[in-house]
């Protein structure tokens, strides 16, 4: 028995026994490193991962600092196939690529924002926010200090974005978005470029203001006073850009006044506009509230009487940057040559699709792994999603044009297809967050489709062996099941980068040699130092600040969307189709 077939049997599982049923806790610092010896031990290479190390936060008053603590061993799962013994030493590996999900590259100085809501959606408002373009720019220096996959060390072939890309739709949001990703200069301010003119100088006890002296609410827990701060979050930076081909997939903030209000153009002038909402009282925040949750629509009209009236109110400098796009307009700025970058050209999106507006699409993930890209946004309003039958038809089209075989409504094998290969989906939505089936205004006659209903399809094709997604901002593994094994996939849900824990993922996909094939799913972090330094305005200084700080959101909910064990580095088991 080789060392690496013993180190994936005997001392994994004794090193795991000692864990709590979440997969956080271990009975001993010595069961910790044992675990995190037989992970190192199953990998090509774990530095730069979660595997190696994570941030941990230290100190016992309200505010935590972070710093480096041990990583997070792998989570074997077993959920839908058994792991074999000695599979490690058969491994081939298929693929290797990062998902990146969420990251909301913010207009923080926008008249159409709901900052003063934050204490009943933390969403509205984040102490870090006007960090979130360093922030993002580091994790893509990440991704470029990694040679590969930590199980198979296949170079990454692709990033792939699960939408959310922008949180509120405007043009200089995407700006951000497509030079963050493909690399450039940037700096994350509109309005006056000399001068902040958002929440964070408002003076308001309501908001961190983080250069003013005063004792605001965030300060009282233990948030500090930066002197510099926003000046130096609104500078310009260089953004290095993949050095990896990237894709982008469409989602909610994408395509919705924050993310959940249809975009009927009727407000463009509150956006590009002179005028900008930094509170209201308590009854105001609760009627705009309720109507958020239940009507879309009057939820706009709120909004614009009380900047009509309210007390609360700034004047700021226009800017017609601020103007929202469309999801044509969306699409077409992914071919603008000068956002290639690492290419592709258009990052998954074509001139017929701007044409059309159906941004969804197929796409190589290497020569034996394809990849579809499906847009489940629902411009109706609301933040979750659905499916269009269109869409679903043409899904099932690629489904069967790519499998060798698959199963007819009735559970009947049929075999067919012009290529064989194995494929993930990726949408913005979960399957637990697509039972928005209000009618879309792009086709208003017709029907759409939950997720329970794209499970069900999914489940018919057993070449789909995964559905990776976002929109939750939390990290989550589940297991579709199904009577027959081959028929089973994964859904891989990862958090965002704008709440802690900010991560990204790394997927590798590899064949056993056994009837198997894993399926390895590593978090990774910014490549931001951990530590943060109070006096300090660098550019590294900033995108550190922006991780610790989102850690400390009182808003913020680090433990849910953090997940369990079972959620982070992981080898996912599933049967693999044969004719």
């Amino acid at each position: 028995m080789s060392r690496r077939t013993f180190v994936t049997g005997t001392s994994v599982a004794a090193a795991w026994a000692a864990l709590s049923l979440g997969g956080a806790q271990f009975a001993s610092a010595a069961a910790r490193d044992q675990a995190l010896a037989a992970t190192a031990a199953r990998a090509v290479r774990v530095t730069g991962t979660t595997l190696d190390q994570v941030a941990t936060p230290v100190g016992s008053g309200p505010y935590k600092r972070l710093t480096a603590g041990p990583g997070w061993p792998l989570v074997v799962r077993g959920d839908i196939a058994t792991p074999g013994s000695g599979r490690d030493d058969r491994r081939t590996g298929l693929a290797s690529f990062v998902q990146f999900s969420d990251l909301h590259l913010v207009d923080t100085e926008s008249p159409f924002r709901f900052e003063y809501l934050a204490r009943f959606l933390g969403a509205a408002h984040r102490p870090h926010e006007t960090l979130n373009a360093r922030g993002v720019s580091a994790l893509v220096e990440r991704v470029n200090s990694l040679a590969g996959g930590p199980y198979t060390g296949m170079p990454f072939s692709l990033v792939m974005a699960t939408g959310d890309n922008t949180d509120n739709h405007e043009h200089a949001e995407l700006d951000w978005y497509l030079t963050v990703m493909g690399g450039g200069r940037l700096a994350q301010n509109t309005g006056d470029p000399d001068r902040y003119e958002g929440v964070q100088n408002s003076g308001s006890s309501a908001y961190w203001n983080p250069e003013l002296s005063f004792q605001d609410g965030y300060k009282a827990k233990g948030f500090p006073q930066i002197p510099g701060f926003l000046s130096a979050a609104g500078r310009p930076f260089d953004a290095p850009g993949l050095r990896t081909p990237w894709y982008t997939t469409v989602g909610n903030h994408d395509d919705s006044l924050e993310g959940s209000l249809p975009d009927l153009g009727l407000l463009n002038d509150l956006y590009t506009g002179e005028y900008k909402l930094e509170g209201c009282d308590d009854a105001e925040a609760g009627r705009l509230m309720e109507a958020l949750r239940h009507d879309p629509a009057s939820a706009a009209l709120l909004l614009g009487k009380l900047l009509a009236t309210g007390d609360a109110v700034r004047e700021i400098t226009p800017d017609e940057r601020r103007l929202p796009f469309t999801l044509k307009e969306f699409a077409k700025a992914h071919l603008d040559p000068a956002v290639t970058g690492a290419g592709p050209h258009g990052h998954g999106f074509t001139s017929d699709m701007v044409n059309s507006g159906k941004l969804f699409y197929t796409f190589r993930i290497s020569e034996k792994v394809l990849g579809i890209s499906l847009d489940t946004t629902n411009q109706a309003g609301f933040a979750d999603g659905s499916l269009g039958t269109a869409q679903l038809r043409w899904l099932e089209q690629q489904l069967k044009a790519h499998s060798g075989h698959w199963y007819d409504g009735d559970g009947r094998k049929v075999t067919g297809g012009s290529t064989d290969d194995l494929i993930l989906v990726f949408s913005h939505h979960t399957s637990g967050t697509m039972g928005n089936l209000l009618p879309d205004p792009r086709n208003i006659f017709e029907k759409r489709h939950d997720g329970n209903e794209l499970v069900a399809l999914l489940q018919r094709y057993p070449n789909v062996v995964a559905w990776v997604n976002g929109h939750t901002h939390m990290n989550k593994i589940t297991a579709h099941g199904h009577a027959v094994a081959e028929r089973a996939f994964w859904e891989i849900n990862t958090a965002s980068h704008i709440d802690y824990p900010q991560h990204g993922r790394i997927i590798e996909i590899a064949d056993n040699g056994d009837g198997t094939l894993s399926l390895f799913t590593t978090l990774i972090e910014s490549d931001a130092p951990y530590g943060t330094d109070f006096a300090s305005t660098s550019d590294a200084n900033l995108a550190a600040l922006y991780r610790e700080l989102s850690y400390n959101d009182p808003y913020g909910r680090p433990a849910a969307l953090l997940g369990s064990g079972q959620d982070h580095n992981t080898e996912l088991l599933i049967t693999k189709p044969t004719r």
